[in-house]
Formats: structure tokens, C-alpha cells, sequence
């Protein structure tokens, strides 16, 4: 039977005794149901998990007696940033979701011309907090114990002027060139993937101009939310971590 796991914003160390926060605590006891001595582990997002056990259930607290530091899913080689343009409903959510479990070292929100979600203030602070939870969430399931970094949500420009990599990869159908027709990186990657309808025209050639090259991922155009998931199962076969053993 499979040990759940469960992100703390905490300091883990063996021989340790962890106070779980409220949500996390709520978890166990009624969505979990485990019980005092059952096995559970924790990451916090160091690289490394904490083999442990239900050392008191109660009320108003629920208290991890930690065992031993473990030895995580390693991380891929390639270090890859999706550039998500902000999507409607739960869209963000999935490509966030996927993206986390395909490997992806940060998500970088973006805010385009074509983008139909505007959030600013403490409308995008709640937005930000409930990506991180779900950042949080799929390394939960996946086994991942660094948690990829969540960037400041940006528009284009601003992109632009904060962003190192040295492989920038725009979608688009209209593309001529394909990921197998690239060299193998030897540094970070950007994927930037535009919202529903895509990257308005200016935008593209404006991404051209700095340096970002066009792809495109075969004969069907996906979905925004799909786009960038696919792109980053497609690097991970070519160059990455999918046909690792063991």
C-alpha cells in the first residue's frame, strides 16, 4: 500500500516532532482517516522526504513523529519554465497540474493581449496562493520533493525583460520548424504557450525579434491548457528523464 505524502511549509529533520497546520491536519484525520502509529511522509520542498508516523491524533492537533530523511524522485536534467498565458476557469489549474508532474522547474503566469482573465490586486494574490497550492499538490501525488517555483505573474514585456534562458520556444501552428528538428539544449528553456486563440500576431513577431523561436507541435492544434503539458512530455522523451531507469 502507498505511504501518502504531504507538503509542510516547515523545517524536517529526523528524530523530529512536526505540529501539522490546520488544512493539513483536517486532511488526515477525516479525508485520510489514518491513526495514531500509521506511516505518512512529509517533503517541504528541500529535495529530500521525511519518513514518519501518526504520533497523536486529536481535536485541535495532529502530531508527526519523523523517522528518517529519504532520498526523493530525482529531478530532470532539463531545466524548463512554462510561460503560461492565464487562462479561463480551471485551465491554469490543469496546465499547472500536468506540468508539475511532467517535470517543469517554474510556471511563469502571463498576461497577453488575447488574455480574457484580468486580475490584479488581491484578486491575483488569491489566484497566485491557490496555483501554489496546486503546485504543492501535484508533487504530493507525483513524488516530486522540490516544489517548482511559482513566478510573479507578468505581461509580455515585462517577461521579456526578466527571463535568462537561453532556449526560448514559442507554439504555434503556424510554425516551420518542430522539437525534433532542435539542437539538444545545453542550458534553461522557456515554453511560452498563448491563451484561447493564441498569440495575437504582433506578439509573435515581437517574440521573434527577441530571440524566441516558433515551433510547432504536429498537425493538430491543441487546447492553451494542453499546449504546454505536451510540449513538456515531448523535451522530457527527447532530451530528458523519461526514458531513465530506475
Amino acid at each position: 500500500m502507498r505511504v501518502s505524502r504531504l507538503f509542510v511549509a516547515q523545517e524536517l529533520a529526523p528524530e523530529a516532532e512536526v505540529a501539522l497546520p490546520a488544512q493539513a491536519a483536517h486532511y488526515v484525520q477525516r479525508v485520510l482517516k489514518l491513526r495514531v502509529g500509521d506511516a505518512l511522509v512529509l517533503f517541504n520542498g528541500d529535495g529530500a522526504d521525511y519518513a514518519g508516523s501518526l504520533a497523536l491524533v486529536s481535536k485541535n492537533q495532529v502530531l508527526i513523529a519523523l523517522h528518517a530523511r529519504l532520498p526523493a524522485v530525482p529531478e530532470s536534467k532539463l531545466q524548463i519554465t512554462l510561460a503560461q498565458a492565464i487562462g479561463k476557469g480551471d485551465r491554469m489549474d490543469y496546465a499547472v497540474q500536468k506540468a508539475t508532474e511532467l517535470g517543469v522547474t517554474a510556471i511563469q503566469p502571463l498576461f497577453t493581449k488575447r488574455t480574457e482573465v484580468r486580475l490584479q490586486g488581491a484578486r491575483l494574490e488569491r489566484r497566485m496562493a491557490h496555483w501554489l497550492g496546486t503546485l504543492r499538490a501535484a508533487c504530493e501525488q507525483c513524488g516530486r520533493a522540490v516544489v517548482p517555483e511559482l513566478l510573479p505573474a507578468r505581461t509580455l514585456d515585462q517577461w521579456q525583460a526578466s527571463d535568462p534562458s537561453a532556449v526560448r520556444l514559442v507554439l504555434t501552428p503556424e510554425a516551420s520548424s518542430s522539437l525534433g528538428e532542435l539542437r539538444p539544449p545545453t542550458g534553461p528553456i522557456t515554453v511560452l504557450v498563448g491563451p484561447e486563440g493564441g498569440f495575437a500576431e504582433e506578439e509573435i513577431q515581437q517574440l521573434k525579434l527577441a530571440a524566441c523561436q516558433t515551433i510547432r507541435l504536429g498537425p493538430r492544434v491543441l487546447r492553451t491548457e494542453s499546449a504546454g503539458p505536451a510540449v513538456l512530455a515531448a523535451l522530457q522523451t527527447l532530451w530528458g528523464d523519461f526514458n531513465a531507469i530506475g
